[in-house]
């Protein structure tokens, strides 16, 4: 069975965050989705651990944290959750 993965516009509206930022964000903050090709265009898609990371990410930003630090805490947030499971 093929993991479920969802589109830059499916992320942008679940999560509040542009698709701009997303853009931007892959690779830097968040691993680089996956592209799917079809034709002469590709595609994004993202699992939902990537979701779950752009969700953490946003929450420390919105109390203040750079997009730097936001990143860095979310990162280290879900791999001690990671952890523990």
């Amino acid at each position: 069975m093929k993991d479920l993965t969802f589109s830059i516009g499916d992320v942008a509206k679940q999560t509040g965050v542009s698709l701009k930022q997303l853009r931007s964000w892959g690779g830097k903050y968040i691993p680089a989705p996956t592209r799917i090709v079809c034709g002469k265009r590709a595609y994004r898609r993202y699992t939902q651990e990537q979701i779950n990371l752009v969700v953490k990410i946003k929450e420390y930003q919105d109390q203040g944290f750079t997009l730097k630090t936001a990143a860095q805490k979310a990162s280290e947030e879900i791999s001690q959750e990671l952890k523990t499971e």
